[in-house]
């Protein structure tokens, strides 16, 4: 009688699961639990954003909120000051220049020994190698290494009250960029940077 009751429970649950498109129950209790109520479908949920894969990040040039520098005849002048500040961002070399002149004055009064400045062109890509390279040469190389092939111009160390000029081809701004101009005292490169282009 047990059997045959179980039987029919089986039965009763497999005919209510034809006409209501109910899985099938395959034991007593399954039989009596409710089935649950179609509702609205569940909206689809939103992927979530794909990292990207890592690599190395490209060289892009310094981004600054600090003006553009005013270029005139070929040559413009930026300042230094004892704040670990350049006073531009940016420099547009016209592309109508042959050659490029860049005065940097140090508005400061720190001599050069503790807060000395310089001004470095070259590809943004090499800019901390040079700097960190720069290191070991040292104050009186202006902390730029001998022979550094990937600096394309670079001033001497001025301090406080100082300037130095600068004069480089501007077809060497035409290379494999962006390109930046910065300072090469140890630790400055962080702050003391912008980019140089050909507009």
């Amino acid at each position: 009688m047990k059997t045959m009751l179980t039987l029919l429970g089986a039965a009763c649950a497999l005919a209510l699961a034809a006409c209501g498109d109910k899985p099938a129950a395959t034991d007593d209790t399954a039989a009596t639990t409710p089935a649950p109520v179609a509702s609205e479908p569940a909206p689809a949920a939103t992927p979530a954003p794909v990292e990207p894969a890592a690599t190395a990040p490209a060289a892009t040039a310094p981004a600054s909120d600090k003006p553009a520098a005013v270029v005139a005849d070929c040559a413009t002048e930026i300042e230094g000051n004892d704040a670990m500040q350049f006073n531009v961002g940016s420099i547009t070399v016209p592309a109508s220049c042959t050659e490029f002149k860049i005065t940097l004055k140090h508005t400061g009064q720190m001599p050069v020994a503790a807060m000395g400045h310089n001004v470095v062109i070259a590809a943004a890509a090499d800019m901390q190698g040079i700097a960190a390279d720069g290191i070991g040469a040292g104050v009186a190389a202006d902390y730029i290494k001998a022979g550094d092939a990937r600096v394309i111009a670079h001033s001497k160390l001025v301090g406080g009250g100082e300037s130095a000029t600068i004069s480089f081809p501007v077809g060497k701004l035409g290379g494999a960029g962006p390109f930046a101009f910065f300072c090469s005292f140890p630790g400055h490169d962080a702050m003391m940077k912008g980019s140089i282009a050909v507009g």
